[in-house]
């Protein structure tokens, strides 16, 4: 490419981007963090889960998450919580890479790792403007203490198709079987 091809290029957003480490969050500076947010009246998505193996599914899942409003905060559930959900081979990865992995992600404003198997004190702390989940989730299967304390801060919910054929599970499964 010439150089006169180069300088026609856009420049990049440099001044919008931030070490992927800075948008890291921690428990006790989560409730300053929303009050920022809600200062430059931006939109907060919220989402939350294990992300242990991240992939194609999680990736188009933030994303979409993401279109929902501002800013997209993912609550990351810590390594005995995962164990509690998932059993006692996982997480593969460590509570610290998977917030790292999913802060490096462009669609992504800020991750906090929380430590309950539930999400429902993570979202008391991060008050949603959106609480997104995923398609196989329904307002009736969802956990009800999660549903209550969104919609009664004034939160919606919304739920996005997963796509197919692509989960942890899978990918595990997939491994063990090479």
């Amino acid at each position: 490419m010439s150089r006169k091809s180069v300088a026609k290029l856009k420049p990049l957003r440099s001044e919008l981007r931030m070490n992927f480490r800075d948008k890291l969050i921690a428990w006790n500076n989560l409730p300053e963090w929303r009050a920022a947010v809600r200062a430059r009246g931006q939109k907060l998505v919220v989402t939350n889960g294990c992300f242990d193996l991240l992939h194609l599914g999680h990736v188009t899942y933030l994303e979409e998450a993401r279109k929902r409003g501002d800013v997209l905060l993912i609550g990351v559930n810590g390594d005995a919580a995962v164990r509690e959900l998932k059993g006692p081979s996982r997480p593969i990865n460590s509570e610290q890479d998977r917030a790292l992995v999913l802060a490096a992600l462009e669609s992504v404003a800020g991750v906090c790792i929380f430590s309950e198997k539930r999400a429902t004190r993570f979202l008391g702390q991060a008050q949603p403007d959106i609480y997104v989940k995923g398609g196989d989730y329904t307002l009736e299967t969802l956990d009800q203490d999660e549903r209550r304390i969104v919609e009664a801060a004034g939160g919606k919910i919304i739920l996005i198709p997963l796509v197919a054929g692509k989960s942890t599970t899978a990918t595990l499964q997939k491994l063990g079987s090479t």
